[in-house]
C-alpha cells in the first residue's frame, strides 16, 4: 500500500495547485498554518512555493530576519515584467521556496479594490507553474476583499483557519456569505474547509467552541485535524523554523502531516493532484530555513 506521503505527492503534473490560506479576521493562525503546512508538503516531496501575500509580511518575518529587505509578491504586482526567479527565495529544504511580501506600503494603505490586480495575480500563478512548482500556498491578509479577493478568485482552493473561541465561531456565517460571493466569480473554487486553530483542550470554552463549529457546518466542511495552542509555535518563529523542525516538535510535526494528508485527500476528487520529487529530511534545529 502506498504511504500517505506518497499519496500526498502523486496527484497530477499538468499545472500548479494554488491554495489561499484566508480568514475573515486576523489573529487566527493563518501564518502558522501556512508555514507548517508548506513544510509538511515539502517534506513529502512536493515542490512547494509559500507566498506571503499579507502586507504585514508575517511569513517572511517568521522565517528570516531579513524579510523586510527581500523583494516579493507586491513588487511583482508593480513590476511583473522582471525575471520571475528574482522573487523566489530558496530554503534549506530543497522542495520548499518562499516569495516574501516585498515592499507593500501602498497596499497596506489599501491601494486598489478587489479586481484591480486580478490579471497580474493570474499571471503570477502562471509563472509559478512555469517554474515547475507543484503546489503554491498563499498566506493572505485578513478579509475577503482587495488583493485577498483577487488571490481567491484566481486560485484553485481556499482553506480557512478559525480560532477555537466563541467570538470567532460567531463570525463563520459572515465568512460563508463572503465565500459564496467569491464562488460566483470563480465557480471552480474548491472550499477545502475550516481548520480549527489555537485549540485549548484544557479550556472548556475552547473545546465547546470547536464542538459548536462542527455542529454548525457539514462534516466535510471542517478538517478533522485541529491545531493546538502551543508555545512551540512562538519558539519556532523566533528561530526562523517550522515547528516540526524543533527537537521537541515531533507531535506538532505529526499534526501537520495529518493536516497535509487531509488536504491532499480533499484535492484528489477535483483532479487537483501533486507531483512527487521524493521525500526530504527536515532542516536541523540549529539553522534557520533561509
Amino acid at each position: 500500500m502506498a504511504s500517505r506521503s506518497y499519496a500526498a505527492a502523486t496527484i497530477f503534473r499538468r499545472r500548479v495547485i494554488s491554495i489561499a490560506i484566508s480568514s475573515q479576521k486576523g489573529g487566527v493562525g493563518k501564518t502558522t498554518v501556512s508555514i507548517n503546512l508548506a513544510h509538511a508538503f515539502a517534506r513529502a516531496g512536493v515542490r512547494t512555493l509559500l507566498v506571503d501575500a499579507d502586507p504585514q509580511g508575517s511569513v517572511g518575518l517568521s522565517l528570516t530576519r531579513q524579510s523586510r529587505l527581500l523583494a516579493g509578491f507586491y513588487d511583482y504586482l508593480t513590476n511583473p515584467a522582471a525575471p520571475f526567479d528574482r522573487w523566489i527565495v530558496p530554503t534549506s529544504l530543497p522542495t520548499l521556496s518562499l516569495v516574501a511580501s516585498g515592499q507593500a506600503s501602498d497596499y497596506e494603505a489599501g491601494d486598489g479594490g478587489m479586481g484591480t490586480h486580478l490579471v497580474r495575480v493570474r499571471a503570477f500563478l502562471r509563472s509559478v507553474a512555469a517554474c515547475g512548482f507543484d503546489l503554491c500556498l498563499i498566506d493572505t491578509a485578513a478579509g475577503l476583499f482587495g488583493i485577498t479577493g483577487d488571490v481567491i478568485t484566481a486560485g484553485d482552493a481556499i482553506m480557512i483557519p478559525q480560532q477555537a473561541e466563541p467570538l470567532g465561531i460567531r463570525s463563520v456565517p459572515k465568512l460563508l456569505a463572503g465565500l459564496h460571493r467569491l464562488r460566483i466569480m470563480n465557480p471552480r473554487l474548491s472550499v477545502l474547509g475550516v481548520c480549527l486553530t489555537m485549540v485549548q483542550y484544557n479550556l472548556p470554552e475552547s473545546t465547546q467552541a470547536a464542538a459548536a463549529l462542527r455542529q454548525l457546518l457539514p462534516p466535510e466542511m471542517v478538517f478533522q485535524t485541529q491545531i493546538p495552542r502551543d508555545d512551540l509555535f512562538v519558539r519556532a518563529s523566533a528561530r526562523g523554523l517550522p515547528v516540526g523542525v524543533l527537537k521537541d516538535g515531533s507531535q506538532a510535526l505529526a499534526v501537520f502531516d495529518a493536516l497535509r494528508a487531509e488536504v491532499a485527500a480533499k484535492l484528489a476528487p477535483h483532479q487537483l493532484s501533486i507531483a512527487k520529487s521524493g521525500p526530504h529530511p527536515a532542516a536541523g534545529d540549529d539553522q534557520r530555513m533561509i
